[in-house]
């Protein structure tokens, strides 16, 4: 992991399309602002997680549903 300082204001460079700049430090909560493409989804951890668990379970369900519709076609 690579693990930069900035101060408020100073940015990030990722590639040549993402910033990722200090706009506020408060206390223990840092303020980012993400400057990137429109195509790249950008989601807090948590989020991405869950919309990952989601996909995840939808995919599986969708198996099993597949596999018993195909059970009743053979029928």
């Amino acid at each position: 992991m690579l693990v930069l300082t900035r101060k408020p204001n100073q940015s990030i460079q990722i590639g040549e399309d993402i910033e990722i700049k200090v706009v506020a430090v408060d206390g223990d909560q840092v303020k980012l602002g993400i400057d990137a493409p429109k195509h790249i989804d950008i989601h807090r951890k948590e989020i991405f997680l869950a919309i990952e668990e989601e996909n995840n379970e939808a995919a599986s369900s969708d198996l099993s549903l597949l596999e018993k519709l195909s059970q009743q076609l053979k029928k």
